[in-house]
C-alpha cells in the first residue's frame, strides 16, 4: 500500500496553479520555523488557515502574524493570555487547550503539516487524516504509536498521507511510479549522531550536551537525544512500515555521516534508486507542500563534487542497543512499537532532568517493553483510543521503573 492515498491534492500542471491553504500544526518547533521559511519565499502560492503551538504563546502569535493565519491555538492553556496579547488587534482569532488545537486541525486546509512532536501530536493529526485532508507528516508517534488505525482511518476517509521526514520523503520521491511488486528494500540512512566514533563506555555516560551536538541536522531535543543513541532511526523503521507497506525484513538501516543520501529503493533487476539533497528540511517541506509540483524551498543546491565523498556503514546495535530494540519491536509487532515509543520518551525525558544516564535510556525502554508484554499491554490497538491506552499504561510502567 503507498502512502499516498485519496484524490484531494490541489496541484494543476500547466497555467498558474491556485494557492493553496496550509496549517502547521507545531509551527514554533523546528519543522514549524523551516516551514514558514519555504512559506515566506512563496506568499503567492500559499495561505496560511490555522498554526498551532505547544506552550509559547507569544512565539506563536508572532508566527500567526507573520504567515497571516487566520487561527491560532496554544495547547497549553498557561500560554492563552500571552497569545491574546500578542494577537490583540490582528483579527487573527486565538484559542487554547488540546482541543482547540484539534480544531487547528480541522480547519479547511489543503495541506496540514503535522509537527507537533511526541504523543501529544497524534489526537490533532488523526483528527487531520479522519477528516480526509492531505497531511504532510512529520509527527512520528502518530504511526509508531497508532499505526494500524492511521491507516485504516486514511483509507476510510480518503486522506494523503505525505512523508515529511527527510527519510521517508526520499524514499518517496526515489519510488517514482515504480511497479511495487519489483521492490526488493527499502534502505533509511542515519548519520550516525554525535556518538558515531565513540566507545559503548563513553556513550553509556555521554552529558546531556553531548547528545544534543548533532553533527548534521537541527532539530527539536528530543529527536536529537533519539538521533544520538539511533532510536529515531528505529521509530523511523516503524513509520516506513506503515506508510510503504513492506514487510519489516525488507527495510534496512546504513550509516551514512555526510546525510547526503536519504533513503534508497533495491528493485529486483539490481538497480538502486535513492533521494539526494544537503541535509535541510525544507527540502522535503517544500516537496510536500506542492507535490506533485515543484517549488523553490530556499535550501543550498547540492554540489556532490564540492561535498567529495559519500561513505557508508552497517550499524552497530552492540553500542547503539536503542536501534536494536526497535528492529525487534517492529518484528514481533502486535502492540509493541506503541510500547517502545511510550517508554523511550519517558526515558529520554529522565535523561534530561538528570534522573538517568545516556546508556540508560534503552535499559529503561528495554525493560518497560519486558514489563508490558508480562503484564498483557502489549496487544494490537483496535483504535487509537486503545493505541493511547496502550501508551498511558506503558509510561505509568516505565515511570515505575525509574522510582
Amino acid at each position: 500500500m503507498s502512502m499516498v492515498q485519496g484524490a484531494n491534492a490541489t496541484g494543476v500542471r500547466g497555467g498558474e496553479a491556485p494557492r493553496r491553504s496550509v496549517s502547521i500544526l507545531g509551527a514554533t518547533g523546528s519543522i514549524g520555523r523551516s516551514t514558514a521559511q519555504v512559506l515566506g519565499l512563496q506568499r503567492a502560492r500559499f495561505t496560511v488557515a490555522a498554526v498551532a503551538g505547544g506552550r509559547d504563546g507569544d512565539g506563536l502569535g508572532r508566527v500567526a502574524i507573520e504567515l497571516g493565519a487566520r487561527f491560532a491555538a496554544v495547547a497549553d492553556p498557561a500560554g492563552y493570555e500571552s497569545l491574546k496579547t500578542r494577537l490583540a488587534g490582528t483579527g487573527i482569532e486565538a484559542a487554547a487547550g488540546p482541543q482547540a488545537v484539534v480544531e487547528a486541525a480541522l480547519r479547511p486546509a489543503d495541506v496540514v503539516i503535522a509537527a507537533i512532536a511526541g504523543t501529544a501530536g497524534v489526537a490533532p493529526t488523526i483528527a487531520a487524516i479522519e477528516a480526509g485532508r492531505t497531511v504532510a507528516l512529520a509527527n512520528k508517534e502518530t504511526l509508531v504509536c497508532a499505526g494500524g488505525p492511521a491507516m485504516r482511518a486514511a483509507a476510510a476517509s480518503g486522506a494523503r498521507l505525505l512523508p515529511l521526514d527527510s527519510e521517508h520523503n526520499a524514499i518517496f520521491q526515489a519510488l517514482g511510479d515504480a511497479d511495487w511488486t519489483t521492490i526488493e528494500t527499502m534502505t533509511l540512512t542515519a548519520s550516525g549522531g554525535p556518538f558515531r566514533t565513540w566507545t559503548a563506555e563513553r556513550i553509556a555516560s555521554a552529558t546531556k550536551a553531548e547528545a544534543l551536538a548533532h553533527p548534521n541536522w537541527a532539530m527539536g531535543p528530543k529527536v536529537t537525544i533519539d538521533s544520538a543513541g539511533l532510536m529515531n532511526k528505529g521509530l523511523e523503521l516503524v513509520e516506513a512500515y506503515h506508510l510503504f507497506g513492506v514487510a519489516a525484513e525488507r527495510l534496512k538501516v546504513v550509516v551514512h555521516p555526510q546525510s547526503v543520501v536519504h533513503g534508497l529503493v533495491s528493485f529486483a533487476d539490481g538497480s538502486v534508486t535513492a533521494g539526494l539533497a544537503l541535509p535541510d528540511m525544507r527540502v522535503p517541506i517544500a516537496h510536500c507542500l506542492s507535490y506533485p509540483e515543484r517549488i523553490e524551498s530556499g535550501a543550498r543546491k547540492l554540489d556532490l563534487a564540492a561535498v567529495g565523498s559519500l561513505t557508508f556503514e552497517a550499524p552497530d546495535l552492540v553500542r547503539f542497543p536503542a536501534l536494536r530494540l526497535a528492529m525487534e519491536a517492529l518484528a514481533a509487532g502486535q502492540g509493541l512499537p506503541t510500547v517502545l515509543n511510550a517508554a523511550n520518551e519517558i526515558a529520554v525525558q529522565a535523561f534530561v532532568d538528570g534522573r538517568i544516564t545516556f546508556g540508560q535510556i534503552a535499559v529503561v525502554v528495554e525493560r518497560a517493553c519486558e514489563a508490558a508484554l508480562a503484564a498483557g499491554v502489549a496487544r494490537e490497538p483496535a483504535d487509537v483510543s486503545e493505541a493511547l491506552a496502550i501508551d498511558h499504561r506503558t509510561r505509568q510502567l516505565a515511570a515505575g521503573l525509574l522510582d
